[in-house]
């Protein structure tokens, strides 16, 4: 069990960034949060197997065609003991 907290930077808020990441990370099993940050940033908390929070992240680098990753910071973190995917809506 791998858990994570990312902190995404770039064009990243009203390109539909939570819904993408959302989508793909209950495809992938995953487990957590993402929301919008109030200086632009989204954040992701995403717990589960380690070879799919790895693809979750390279993901993250891509987002949606309309958004323009410009950084991405990962931080090891305990385990939430999430039960689901969910995006928390400011």
């Amino acid at each position: 069990m791998k858990t994570i907290k990312i902190l995404i930077s770039g064009l990243v808020q009203g390109v539909s960034f939570r819904a993408f990441i959302k989508e793909r990370a209950e495809n992938l099993g995953l487990r957590g949060y993402v929301k919008n940050l109030d200086n632009g940033k989204v954040e992701i908390v995403v717990e589960g197997e380690s070879n799919e929070v790895n693809k979750l992240i390279e993901l993250c680098k891509q987002g949606p065609r309309e958004s323009r990753v410009k950084s991405i910071n990962i931080e090891k973190i305990q385990e939430q003991g999430f039960e689901n995917f969910r995006i928390i809506r400011n």
